[in-house]
C-alpha cells in the first residue's frame, strides 16, 4: 500500500443476534488486511437501534472472534485510549460533534414535528418525487433557531448537503463514484433521543479511532458520499474505502440474517469445522489469484490483497463448503476425527461397538459431521426395509439370487469362532471363490441384509464386523425370511 501510516481497521457488528455469513467475511476480510501489514484489528460494538439488541449477541460476537481465531487489538474488553468501543457509551461524544458540526455549517437543527414530515412525505409520493427532506429548518434565521432552542422544542441535528455541485470519492474495488448532490438527502445525525444514526456514528468513530481503512457492505456505496461531506466538513482525512459485494443465496436474493440464513453459529451445530468455514468464506468474493483453495488463516493473511475482491457478487455454494470440510476432515488424525464424531455417534448408536473401527469407515467418506448419525442410525436397529433393495442390476442381483447367497453365507458366517474383519473377510471369499461368482454376488445381499440399506459406510465385511456375531446372524435370517 502507498500509504505509510500504519493501518488500522474495524469490524464494528450490531448486537442483533447470531455471526451472519457476510458480516464474518467483513471482520475477516478487516482482520486479514491489518495482520497482512502489521496493523491493528479493531472490535466496535455498534448498538445504537436499541430495538434489535439481542440479550448475549456481544458475548457471542467475542465467542465467534475467538473461536475462528479473529483476534482483536482492541475493542471494549481491551482500550487502547481510543474508547469508549461501545457506542451507547459514547452519547456525549455524538452530540459535542453534531454541535460542532452545526458551528461548521455542515448540519443544522431540525425542529419539524411527525406531522409535518408525515404531511411532507404524503404529497412528495403523490406527486411520484423521491421522499426527501426539504431543507425547511435550514432557512431559520439564528434568533428563531435560538428561541426554540430555550423554549425546549424537541430537534433533530441533520446534515446541510450543498444543494449544487457533485461529491465523489474513491473505491478500492469500485473505482472513482460520482454524485449530484441534488440527489442526497439531508438526513438526520443526531435523533431527538441524543442518540446519533449510524451514518453519523460510523464517521466519528472512524475519524477519532484512527481508522485507515473501511471494510464493509458495497450496500453503503449510496451513503458514501455523504460520509466524504461529513469527513470535509470536518477538516478530516477520508480512510481508504473497500466496499464488498453481498453473499448471495443464488442469482437473485442475498444471504440475510433477516430471513433465516444460515450463521455462523448454525454452520458449526450442522458439524462444520471453523478452519473450513473461514477458508470457504474467504473465498467468497475474493481470490488469491491461484488455483490454491485451502488456507491456513496464517497463509491467507500472507496472501490478502485487496485488488483480489470482486466487484461481482459471491453465490454462496453449499456445495463447494461441503468439499472443502470434507478436505478439512480428511487432514484430521483417526484419533481427532474420533473425538469430533463422538456426540453425533452416541445421537445414533447406543450400544457397545468400536467406535475406532467405525471412524476408519467414516473417515474418508464424511463431509459434515451432521451427516453421521443417519448414515449409522441400522447400527442400533435393523430398519423396515423392502426386497426391492436386493435388485442391483450393477451387482447382477435378484431377490431370488440374493435369497440363495445368504443362505450360502449363514452357515459359513455361525461357523467362525474368531469374529474379527480378517476372519469374516477371508470366509466371504473363500465362499466367493468356492462358488465362481463375483463378489457383489455375495457382498451386496449381506450389506442390504445386515443394515437394510443400499448404502452404507463400508461393506458387508466391516459391518458385519461392528455388529458382532449374534446380531449380524440375526440380521442374515431376517433377511432370509423376508426374501422367502
Amino acid at each position: 500500500m502507498s500509504d505509510t501510516k500504519k493501518v488500522r481497521t474495524r469490524f464494528a457488528p450490531s448486537p442483533t443476534g447470531y455471526m451472519h455469513i457476510g458480516n464474518l467475511r467483513t471482520a475477516l476480510y478487516a482482520w486479514l488486511l491489518a495482520r497482512k501489514d502489521g496493523g491493528d484489528f479493531i472490535l466496535r460494538i455498534e448498538d445504537t437501534d436499541q430495538e434489535r439488541y439481542v440479550d448475549g449477541a456481544v458475548e457471542l460476537i467475542y465467542k465467534t472472534l475467538a473461536d475462528t481465531g479473529l483476534t482483536h487489538d482492541e475493542g471494549p474488553d481491551k482500550d487502547a485510549g481510543y474508547g469508549p468501543y461501545i457506542q451507547s457509551e459514547r452519547r456525549s461524544i455524538y452530540k459535542e460533534y453534531a454541535e460542532k458540526l452545526v458551528e461548521l455549517g455542515g448540519a443544522y437543527y431540525c425542529f419539524c414535528d411527525k406531522d409535518r414530515l408525515d404531511e411532507l412525505r404524503a404529497i412528495q409520493t403523490a406527486s411520484k418525487v423521491p421522499p426527501k427532506y426539504d431543507g425547511h429548518c435550514s432557512r431559520l434565521s439564528k434568533e428563531e433557531i435560538e428561541e426554540k432552542l430555550k423554549s425546549g422544542v424537541p430537534y433533530v441535528i441533520r446534515q446541510k448537503i450543498p444543494r449544487e455541485g457533485t461529491t465523489s470519492f474513491h473505491d478500492e474495488v469500485f473505482g472513482d463514484i460520482t454524485v449530484e448532490n441534488s440527489t442526497l438527502d439531508d438526513n438526520v445525525l443526531l435523533k431527538a433521543d441524543g442518540l446519533p444514526t449510524y451514518n453519523f456514528a460510523n464517521v466519528v468513530d472512524d475519524h477519532l479511532m484512527g481508522i485507515t481503512h473501511v471494510i464493509r457492505g458495497s450496500e453503503y456505496l449510496s451513503s458514501t458520499p455523504k460520509y466524504n461531506l461529513l469527513y470535509e466538513s470536518f477538516g478530516w482525512e477520508i480512510p481508504t474505502y473497500i466496499h464488498c459485494s453481498p453473499v448471495m443465496k443464488d442469482a437473485q436474493k442475498k444471504l440475510s440474517k433477516r430471513d433465516g440464513d444460515a450463521s455462523y453459529e448454525d454452520f458449526i451445530n450442522k458439524g462444520y469445522l471453523k478452519d473450513a468455514i473461514i477458508n470457504y468464506i474467504a473465498l467468497l468474493g475474493w481470490s488469491p489469484g491461484s488455483e490454491q483453495e485451502i488456507f491456513t488463516l496464517d497463509e491467507l493473511a500472507e496472501q490478502f490483497d485487496v485488488s483480489g475482491i470482486s466487484k461481482s457478487p459471491a453465490i454462496f455454494d453449499i456445495n463447494k463448503l461441503n468439499w472443502m470440510n470434507g478436505e478439512y476432515i480428511r487432514k484430521m488424525s483417526l484419533e481427532e476425527f474420533c473425538n469430533e464424531a463422538m456426540p453425533y455417534y452416541k445421537e445414533a448408536v447406543s450400544r457397545d461397538i468400536d467406535f475406532m473401527a467405525l471412524s476408519q469407515l467414516l473417515h474418508d467418506r464424511t463431509e459434515k459431521f451432521s451427516d453421521i448419525p443417519e448414515a449409522i442410525d441400522f447400527i442400533d436397529a435393523l430398519p423396515e426395509y423392502d426386497t426391492e433393495l436386493y435388485v442391483n442390476k450393477k451387482m447382477k442381483t435378484t431377490c431370488e439370487s440374493s435369497k440363495e447367497s445368504l443362505e450360502q453365507i449363514l452357515p459359513v458366517l455361525e461357523g467362525l469362532s474368531n469374529w474379527n474383519h480378517d476372519a469374516i473377510h477371508d470366509a466371504l471369499f473363500a465362499l466367493i471363490e468356492k462358488l465362481e461368482v463375483k463378489n457383489g454376488v455375495i457382498l451386496f445381499p449381506l450389506r442390504v441384509a445386515l443394515s437394510g440399506k443400499k448404502f452404507t459406510p463400508g461393506g458387508g465385511v466391516e459391518i458385519a464386523s461392528l455388529l458382532g456375531k449374534q446380531e449380524s446372524i440375526e440380521r442374515i435370517k431376517k433377511g432370509i425370511d423376508l426374501l422367502s
